[in-house]
């Protein structure tokens, strides 16, 4: 199992950026697929879930409207689409997948089964 997160950098605050992961090694059909972030000296947090099937999506309401969680089920891919960027959300991003029901507290880390390495996110001027 592989999830292999990409597209993060150094954006002005107001900025935009979208981040991808790739996933392979599983049946990426079958999982739900998240972002977390963590930023410095903070606990890991959730961002956006987006189901199997797609949409309906649910975000952290810090990031709601600014944020946008989609997939490429022919591809593997799932990306955060992220506008409007602000300092405060600056952190690693990662992606995050769950391959059983849904069923439990999907911003919760113990709901997902595999986690990919991080990409760094900075929101400086």
């Amino acid at each position: 199992v592989q999830l292999q997160a990409s597209g993060g950098g150094l954006v002005e605050p107001g900025g935009s950026l979208r981040l991808s992961c790739a996933a392979s090694g599983f049946s990426f059909r079958s999982a739900a697929m998240s972002w977390f972030r963590q930023a410095p000296g903070k606990e890991r947090e959730f961002v956006a879930v987006i189901k199997r099937g797609g949409p309906p999506a649910y975000y952290r309401q810090s990031v709601e409207g600014r944020f946008t969680i989609a997939r490429d089920n022919d591809l593997n891919m799932v990306y955060l689409q992220m506008n409007n960027l602000r300092p405060e959300d600056t952190a690693v991003y990662y992606c995050a997948a769950r391959l059983r029901s849904w069923s439990g507290h999907f911003d919760q880390e113990a709901f997902y089964d595999y986690w990919g390495q991080g990409t760094q996110v900075t929101v400086s001027s």
